[in-house]
């Protein structure tokens, strides 16, 4: 029974290299070639048959998901930490989104469009939840609705926002975080000064 055990243990770890190895050759071949990565390429580069990447995650739109599904891919979400200050927690998902996007851009220039549902939603769910944590603390503008700020947050932590503002990275990952929260005041309640 323990011999069984430990070669399934064996086999889980070599399937979770092939996937990560898969997932690591669409990952690059995506960000260089865009829609012409085809599953045939990945397969070549990754050192697998088609028929082992169809097993792993059934098309090609399904292993376009996986790569989205990757932490900090299209759903960045910051390191956990304590329910605090809201605002607190909006820099910091601000300034995680920046330095993910920033690891790889071309990927996930190439990424947009696809994988929205599941990461989506989650993202949409936690921009919800952000947005009604700064109406409860009383941080919202008179007169910003929560849908707003959950449009906002969502807007602030999106791809296609930082990719404009990063220039090829003319701005660093800081500096793009630091103009994303400035426009983020826009929605909130300055500050009482101290």
């Amino acid at each position: 029974m323990t011999r069984r055990g430990y070669r399934l243990g064996r086999r889980q770890a070599e399937v979770d290299r092939t996937r990560s190895g898969i997932l690591a050759a669409a990952r690059d071949l995506v960000a260089k070639l865009g829609p012409a990565a085809s599953v045939g390429k990945v397969a070549e580069h990754a050192g697998v048959s088609r028929i082992t990447i169809y097993n792993q995650f059934g098309s090609k739109a399904r292993l376009l998901e996986a790569l989205t599904a990757e932490p900090g891919s299209v759903a960045p979400d910051p390191p956990p930490g304590e329910a605090g200050d809201p605002v607190d927690d909006l820099r910091r998902r601000v300034e995680h989104a920046c330095a993910v996007w920033a690891e790889n851009p071309d990927l996930y220039r190439q990424l947009a469009g696809h994988g929205r549902h599941g990461p989506h939603d989650r993202q949409a769910d936690a921009d919800h939840a952000l947005a009604l944590r700064l109406a409860a603390d009383d941080r919202l503008r008179p007169g910003c609705s929560i849908k707003e700020a959950e449009d906002v947050i969502g807007i602030l932590a999106s791809f296609s926002v930082f990719d404009r503002l990063h220039k090829g990275g003319r701005r660093s990952p800081a500096g793009v975080a630091e103009i994303l929260m400035r426009m983020a005041s826009g929605v909130m309640r300055p500050l009482p000064q101290v």
